[in-house]
């Protein structure tokens, strides 16, 4: 019976020597090459350096909110002092429906970022104080490293040129209060919006639901006053959604309050005067209208009451659905900036330098040897042909 020998391809000494032999000499190559990438670090060190003066500074404010609780016994003390009035909040109790989680897409969406823009702030350029607002702050004194305003450079050029032409009458004043539509954004107005998002970040843990709010900006006063009324707009934005149906209800008792009380005003004044002009008058006909007027008056007080515990009603569900927020770590002025890292820019370039040198001394080389000895081929055929 003949045997089969799978064992074959196996049996070659050099087959798992392949692989190491191939390594030991790339490492070889690398290291016989140690200044030619001693040289690519250095350069690497150089650019790392260069390019982190070149980046503008940035300082960070950083805050943490706490907001209450949406168990159902947060309203218990407004429902026991309404129970005292003859109030009851019980059947008015729902479910909120807007979670923490929303937070970071209310910050990042276009109405808020645009409510932003007119935003005033004041800080501190070239030892001189500006007065002006956010949309003016990230378009004229947002600052881009050198390599940043290369492709405005023909932008701005077709600009002077057409200012030029244009005059200066036809100047467009600053201080002309600009209405932003939100449908219809400029490609500035565009620009100003992504790095006014690119400047707030926020977060929301999930075990804690506590919301972490970060700014940063190029300037530390910049940065506080951002910080500063993200918070405050956001606080607004989910007050105004969580006690929407209760302001328009407290509106509605309102205004039946209103009207029952002018009725009831009235409802008195026909019971006094007429009391007041028949006083003596001892007629059936007297007694039956005084009496059917001060039935009118009893009926519009018992209106004017119940409109009245009503209002009160909405007055307390008001209350009661008005988000508190407990601030934890209140937004402060950063002293020192955030960025860049001159020393992790250094490093992560000299590493880069170092893989591209020993990258060109391993296999870069070789390819360029390649290429020439196959042009200088070409060039011999084409010499004896």
């Amino acid at each position: 019976m003949q045997e089969r020998n799978y064992s074959a391809p196996y049996q070659d000494p050099h087959y798992y020597e392949e692989d190491e032999i191939d390594i030991m000499e790339l490492v070889r190559k690398a290291l016989k090459n140690w200044k030619f990438i001693l040289k690519c670090c250095g350069v690497a060190a150089v650019v790392g350096l260069i390019a982190g003066f070149s980046i503008p500074k940035t300082y960070t404010v950083s805050a943490t909110l706490a907001p209450e609780s949406s168990s159902g016994s947060s309203g218990g003390n407004l429902s026991s002092l309404a129970a005292m009035a003859g109030i009851n909040l019980s059947s008015s109790t729902t479910a909120d429906a807007f979670y923490p989680e929303l937070y970071p897409q209310i910050v990042s969406s276009n109405p808020f970022i645009v409510g932003l823009f007119s935003v005033p702030v004041e800080f501190e350029y070239k030892k001189e104080t500006i007065q002006t607002d956010l949309y003016v702050y990230f378009k004229e004194y947002f600052k881009k490293p050198w390599w940043g305003r290369i492709p405005e450079l023909p932008g701005k050029a077709v600009g002077a040129v057409m200012g030029i032409f244009r005059g200066k009458d036809e100047s467009i004043s600053e201080d002309i209060e600009v209405d932003y539509n939100l449908s219809d954004l400029t490609p500035e107005q565009v620009m100003v919006a992504s790095r006014l998002k690119q400047s707030i970040a926020l977060s929301v843990d999930k075990k804690t639901s506590l919301i972490n709010v970060s700014v940063v900006t190029q300037n530390p006063d910049v940065a506080l006053t951002l910080a500063t009324e993200v918070i405050s707009r956001l606080q607004d934005y989910v007050t105004e959604y969580r006690t929407q149906k209760s302001r328009k209800d407290l509106e509605y008792y309102q205004s039946v309050y209103d009207d029952a009380k002018e009725d009831y005003y009235a409802a008195q004044q026909r019971y006094a005067r007429y009391v007041d002009a028949n006083q003596g008058m001892t007629r059936q006909s007297v007694m039956i209208e005084q009496q059917r007027l001060q039935n009118e008056s009893d009926l519009a007080f018992q209106l004017y009451n119940s409109c009245a515990q009503q209002l009160e009603s909405a007055k307390v569900m008001v209350q009661k659905e008005t988000p508190v927020y407990t601030m934890m770590d209140p937004p402060t002025r950063p002293i020192r900036k955030t960025g860049p890292i001159l020393p992790k820019i250094i490093v992560i370039m000299v590493f880069l330098g170092a893989v591209v040198g020993a990258v060109w001394a391993i296999w870069g080389k070789d390819w360029l040897a390649g290429i020439k000895d196959s042009v200088r081929e070409d060039q011999d055929k084409g010499s004896e042909g």
